[in-house]
């Protein structure tokens, strides 16, 4: 296929995949937009080893020089890292960063697209996009989203951003027919805090029964993906009702700047951030890592029933 003609994998990476060994795609959004240098070069270098303990192969993605890239060189990490004139790109920008050649960081939905490229199974993410607040009105819908009705890869991410309306991104998710599976969890969770009040689709009991659940759906020839929801560690966990409190602060502030579409939710996590003195940014940090964590689990259990 034509696609294939953009595609540039690490040799490591596809060594992996050839030979059946775990994978485990990675964003590069949370590098150019969620985090700051040089710390973001750091949590990289780190979320890469936490991959790597648990016996896969990490493949982080972005668009440079006209490529799709699925594994970064030291010197491709370095740049989206540092993050100057690169831009944040969702499925519908993907073709015009590619034909013009801009450097792009990778969201959700653009990793998933690299990730099914490649021929890579899992994707470890921080929390998934979805409706926002008041998204009836506004019409203000992730394309996480959709790319999880149409795109075979599994996502592992700590529910969804709290600064959404939670509730009716899974009311959305099961009318795109998304399997919305918890590890270990009957609550889907609520990005800093472990639950949401909403429920799961089916509480998995571990990485091996959510690796068959992943076989059996794609073994039906079942479109699109998986969502799974895994919970912060309980000791980097947040109340939810205080958390709530700094969001509305925060989306207030949003409301009053004229802040919308796909600049709101920087802002508001920078926000948060603020707000809580940095607290909610070390939670994201230690969720991001136990995403690492489970999907690497789930990537070696998948291989094993290969």
């Amino acid at each position: 296929m034509k696609m294939k003609e953009y595609l540039d994998v690490l040799p490591e990476i596809q060594q992996a995949l050839d030979s059946n060994k775990p994978v485990v795609a990675l964003e590069s959004t949370i590098l150019s937009h969620g985090m700051p240098y040089p710390e973001n070069v750091s949590f990289a270098a780190e979320v890469e080893k936490v991959v790597r303990a648990e016996g896969a192969v990490p493949a982080t993605t972005a668009l440079i020089d006209g490529r799709v890239k699925v594994g970064l060189t030291p010197a491709e990490l370095e740049v989206m890292c540092k993050a100057e004139n690169v831009g944040k790109v969702s499925r519908r920008d993907m073709a015009t960063y590619l034909a013009v050649k801009k450097t792009g960081a990778t969201t959700v939905a653009t990793t998933m697209i690299c990730a099914a490229m490649a021929g890579i199974k899992v994707f470890a993410t921080g929390g998934i996009g979805g409706v926002h607040r008041h998204g009836e009105s506004t019409m203000d819908v992730s394309a996480d989203l959709q790319e999880l009705k149409q795109t075979p890869v599994a996502v592992v991410c700590a529910g969804a951003k709290q600064i959404l309306d939670i509730g009716r991104t899974l009311e959305y998710l099961e009318t795109m027919g998304v399997p919305v599976l918890g590890n270990g969890t009957s609550d889907f969770p609520a990005f800093y805090c472990r639950k949401s009040g909403f429920g799961v689709d089916h509480a998995a009991k571990d990485e091996a029964e959510i690796a068959k659940i992943i076989k059996t759906k794609w073994e039906l020839d079942l479109q699109g993906g998986v969502l799974i929801g895994n919970p912060i560690p309980e000791e980097y966990a947040l109340d939810f009702d205080y958390m709530e409190g700094v969001i509305n602060q925060a989306l207030a502030e949003a409301d009053e700047k004229g802040i919308r579409g796909k600049d709101i939710t920087p802002f508001l996590l920078a926000r948060v951030k603020e707000i809580t003195h940095g607290v909610s940014f070390a939670s994201n940090v230690q969720l991001a890592y136990n995403n690492a964590r489970v999907a690497a689990k789930i990537a070696k259990a998948l291989c094993a029933i290969s």
